[in-house]
This record gives structure tokens, sequence and C-alpha cells, in this order.
């Protein structure tokens, strides 16, 4: 009785939740590389992964903890340029642990340049974040160790292998990508659920609240920015590694801290599914406009034209859909799935 009584206690497994997760895996490890070409491996899914990551970690800071940020792209650089440097002058270092130690020196900027969250908000806060991007870009410039005295800074990914095997082509670049990708969305989602994501929610909500009830505020954003800084540092790897392969300190610019802020907007603010989705409109959509563009005008107008074109119809379009989906396309995803449901039943 006492067994059938605990075996009734336990809810039911909702397979539906595990269904999506298992197919994505087996479309990544399966279909894309037995089927994917060249081209939609390295011009697509490699910007894709390493965007999506990035805003991992920045919805983690400012969606779930309410601590806008414009040093996304500063983190990246670190990132790139720490395990350029770990590579370079510690022999025999493995991937894997290349990777952690340039998403922990990444952290470590992070909590240097998250300190005035501790007496700044809001808009104050952000532009205190720029601090974090002009001074990385001008010490990767300044300093030539970093760049390993190369004239122009410019770095380049290094061979690339895990237990002997190569991963310096396509697929095996997409691979580490994806798998770097998945595990630290996974570590982030159960973050999010946890304790620690309940102090971030409450320390977005209300600060006050938050420190009435016992949330040691201060604490918390510094972790937010250590835990956000170390994934972005991470996606910068895969953004100078994987995909770039050749990468200088203007590469990581204000535009692509702007780029990964646009992406959390757009595929909605505390959602780990929007950062995927966000990634995935401002990756394929300009190619989009691109095909479309040269279809239509031909060769009427210059490359110069058309890119500008692009980035207006782009701009146009961001606006107007955040106008009528607020909470960004994860919430449109869930009223297009609501509306299914309720049509099948």
């Amino acid at each position: 009785m006492a067994v059938q009584a605990l075996d009734a206690s336990r809810a039911p497994i909702d397979w539906q939740k595990f269904a999506l997760p298992a197919v994505l895996i087996v479309v990544a490890y399966g279909l894309i590389p037995a089927y994917a070409s060249s081209y939609l491996v390295e011009a697509i899914l490699l910007p894709f992964l390493a965007l999506s990551l990035a805003a991992v970690g920045l919805n983690l800071l400012t969606g779930y903890c309410g601590q806008l940020s414009l040093g996304s792209s500063a983190f990246m650089a670190v990132g790139a340029f720490a395990a350029y440097n770990f590579n370079l002058r510690v022999e025999g270092l493995p991937l894997a642990v290349t990777m952690i130690l340039a998403g922990i020196s990444a952290a470590g900027i992070g909590v240097v340049f998250g300190l005035p969250s501790l007496r700044l908000r809001g808009f104050y806060l952000a532009v205190s974040t720029l601090a974090a991007q002009f001074f990385v870009q001008w010490a990767l410039t300044k300093f030539g160790w970093f760049s390993n005295d190369n004239p122009s800074g410019v770095i380049s990914a290094p061979r690339m292998a895990v237990a002997g095997f190569s991963l310096d082509g396509a697929t095996g670049r997409y691979l580490l990508s994806v798998t770097a990708v998945i595990a630290l969305t996974a570590l982030v989602w159960r973050l999010v659920n946890s304790a620690t994501g309940r102090n971030f929610i409450a320390v977005r909500d209300n600060e006050t609240a938050a420190r009435v009830i016992g949330v040691p505020v201060l604490r918390t954003k510094l972790l937010a920015f250590a835990i956000s800084s170390f994934i972005i540092g991470v996606a910068g790897v895969l953004w100078a590694f994987t995909y770039l392969r050749t990468v200088e300190p203007a590469g990581f610019n204000l535009d692509r801290s702007f780029q990964i802020l646009f992406i959390i907007i757009i595929g909605g603010l505390a959602s780990i599914r929007g950062a995927f989705l966000g990634a995935a409109f401002i990756v394929v959509f300009p190619l989009f406009l691109s095909r479309f563009g040269a279809f239509v005008f031909g060769g009427l107008f210059d490359s110069g034209v058309l890119d500008m074109s692009q980035r207006i119809v782009l701009g146009a379009l961001i606006i107007i859909f955040l106008i009528a989906e607020p909470n960004g396309l994860s919430a449109l995803f869930d009223r297009l799935k609501r509306r299914i449901g309720s049509r099948s039943s």
C-alpha cells in the first residue's frame, strides 16, 4: 500500500518537454554534420551559435538580473585574446581548459566593470559599462603583447584538436561550437531555475524589496556580471576561433555590443529561447535582404547602397516588430503555440 501511495504521489513525466530538445540534439549532431553544406555551416550556423551564446550571457545579466550593459563586445574580446594567449604561452594546454580560462578572464574583467552597478542603475549603469568597451579595445591595441607583437594587432586561430581529433575543418568547428553552446545554455537554464536565479529576478524587480527579504543584493549583482561575462567570453572564443579565424581588436567594437543587445530585445528579455530566436533573426534576415535586393535590383545599385538599404529596412522592421510585440519573438512563439494547441483540441 505504501509503495502504491508513493507511486500515486509522483507527478507524471511530461515527455513533451523533452521531445523538442531531443529532436534538436539529433539534428545538431546527426543531420547537420552529415548533410549541411560548407556555406550553411560557415556563413550561418557558426555566427548564429556564437551570437546566441553571447545573447544568453547578456540576457542572464539584463533580462534576469536587470543590469543593463553595453560592454558585451569587450568581454568577447577579452575571451578571444585570452584564449589566444593561453594557447600560445602554455604548451599542451587542452582546448577545453583554454576556453574555460578565457571565460574566467572575461569574468574577472566583468566583475571589475560591474562594480558601478553597486551605485548606479539603468541608463547610468549602461553608460558606465561603455568604459569596458573603450578600455579593452584601447589596451588590446596599445600593448602588442596581447597579439604576440603583431603590428596590426591581428590574432589568428591556432590549430584546434580534442583527443587527437582535428577540429580545424568546418564540421569540426561546428561541433565544437554547438557543444559549447549546449553545455553553457544547459547550465544557465539550471541556474535561472535555482535559488540564485530567483535572487536575480528579485533584484531586477525591486532591489529594496529583495534586500528586505534577505537577498544579498550586492553579491547577486556581481555574481550576475561574473557569470554573464564568463559566457560572453566563451562566445568571443567561438567568434574568433571557429567563425572568423582571424580577428583584430576593432572587430569587437561598439556595434557588436549593440547587436547583442538587439538580439535579446528582439528575442525577448528573460528568455533563454529568445536569445536563439533573436540571433537567428539577426543572422538570417540580413542574408535574405541581401539576396532579395540583388534579385530585385540586380546591378542597379552598388554594394554600399544595398548594404545601407539593408540596415534601414532591418531597423524599421525591428521598430515595427517591437511596437507590435514588445515581449519579443519568444512571446510570439508562445502565442502561436497556444493557438495551435487550442485548435487541435
